[in-house]
């Protein structure tokens, strides 16, 4: 199957926003060995991504509180199939069937924009300065679109570049090899450190899940993702790294805003989590930040005074001086 309907995609979008940058003034040229332009313009195709996407992550929210909210009754079904795990796994697939919730939801999100990545990684990986070089027009570039891509950088590091370059790329690139590793390497840490923190967040905020399926998920999601890039991104181009970086950022403001207007809910799992998560190996939601340190307990309203009542209507006065005891005479 052919993947230029891909390429073409990617290359319209990014070259769309690379005219726009230009066209309010944002010069082509190099500033602080940057050219602003064609950051921007890779930056603005996360947000034009995101923005078709939405959809889908509002969905995927929605599953997500399908499955909380379908804990008690997966609790259950494994107090009842212990042991079993096939019949386990049959009743399991059912209730989600029935309940039309899907435990893949999740990362549904993530996997529609593999095509997305895959299509900048090819397009950014063709970019080369060498004049002998062919076929600079397709995918709707023009030869000074390529040539202008070929020679952005940042911080004099070439968006086509990688940790991972070879000699030769590098000549090509007209790149020094110990700028383009430093740059590419503070990029794939931060590149970690954002992948980490937003599967942090989520997790932070709706627990780890009872069910044996989903845990692992998120396992993976949390630790197994981050440790791979630490090899992967190697192969990426900067220019590549810079997507993904700015589409974590993107990822943790949305989530935020997310799960501050549309707060997940609270099941009968989720208050006795300590004793359930403890024995299954996984940790209960915790009021902590995303960075894992514990928010202050909000104090205890202090108790009202008590309510003095007052006299009733056409009452007599009392004279409070008759009520006391008489003094004894001496």
């Amino acid at each position: 199957m052919s993947l230029d309907w891909i390429y073409y995609a990617i290359s319209w979008i990014l070259l769309a926003w690379h005219s726009a940058w230009e066209a309010i003034g944002i010069p082509d040229a190099t500033v602080l060995g940057t050219n602003w332009a064609w950051i921007l313009a890779i930056v603005f195709l996360v947000v034009t991504v995101r923005v078709i996407l939405f959809p889908v992550f509002v969905k995927q929210i929605k599953s997500q509180r399908a499955m909380q909210a379908l804990q008690p009754q997966v609790k259950a079904l494994q107090e009842k199939h212990k042991g079993d795990r096939e019949t386990l796994q049959k009743e399991m697939m059912e209730l989600y069937r029935k309940e039309k919730a899907n435990p893949l939801m999740g990362c549904l999100p993530m996997f529609l924009q593999i095509p997305v990545f895959l299509g900048l990684f090819h397009v950014l990986r063709r970019l080369n300065p060498d004049p002998a070089k062919n076929n600079k027009d397709i995918y709707g570039w023009t030869v000074d679109q390529f040539n202008s891509a070929s020679d952005a950088t940042l911080f004099t590091a070439p968006i086509a570049s990688k940790f991972g370059s070879t000699a030769a790329e590098l000549a090509q690139l007209g790149a020094n090899g110990t700028v383009v590793k430093i740059m590419a390497g503070v990029l794939v840490l931060v590149m970690m450190g954002t992948t980490y923190l937003t599967s942090r967040q989520m997790i932070l905020k709706t627990g780890w899940a009872e069910d044996p399926q989903q845990r692992m998920i998120q396992r993976l999601m949390l630790y197994g993702i981050p440790l791979s890039l630490l090899i992967s991104g190697a192969i990426f181009p900067i220019g590549v790294i810079i997507y993904w970086v700015t589409n974590n950022l993107f990822t943790l403001g949305q989530q935020q805003w997310v799960l501050r207007k549309f707060p997940p809910p609270v099941t009968a799992t989720s208050k006795p989590a300590t004793t359930a998560a403890a024995r299954n190996g996984a940790q209960p939601a915790k009021n902590r930040g995303l960075f894992g340190r514990s928010k202050p307990a909000e104090a205890p309203p202090a108790p009202a005074a008590p309510k003095v009542a007052g006299p009733k209507p056409g009452a007599k006065p009392t004279n409070p001086k008759k009520s006391r005891p008489a003094k004894r005479q001496g």
